[in-house]
């Protein structure tokens, strides 16, 4: 093909400013450890500081599946238990949406693991 290739770098670029905007509002959120993702699309933080702790309604979190769960019921908000990828104590988030959709859902997991004792 040898058409203009500008569409990629607007995508390019769309992808950069969402994976700067998520990993932003995810490291606003106390003991979540995030890295900057090197590659596709996903933010994989670290969420063990959670591993442990009790929702409101007194279920225990006993795991990252657990946490991707409560996130899921109490957020409305998908992610992937890290073990799916043989890393538990880790969950899975996609930034391929809209900023707004973006900050949105940060804000309610930001909510949601406010919640846990």
């Amino acid at each position: 093909y040898t058409g203009s290739q500008e569409c990629v770098e607007e995508m390019r670029l769309a992808f950069e400013r969402r994976r700067d905007l998520v990993v932003e509002l995810a490291r606003q959120i106390p003991r979540l450890q995030v890295n900057y993702p090197q590659g596709a699309f996903y933010l994989f933080p670290e969420v063990s500081a959670y591993i442990g702790k009790t929702t409101p309604d007194g279920k225990a979190i006993t795991s990252s599946g657990d946490l991707a769960m409560y996130l899921l019921e109490t957020g409305h908000v998908a992610t992937v238990d890290g073990a799916a990828f043989g890393v538990e104590g880790y969950i899975r988030l996609s930034y391929a949406t809209s900023d707004d959709n973006i900050r949105e859902a940060m804000r309610r997991i930001a909510d949601a693991l406010s919640k846990l004792k």
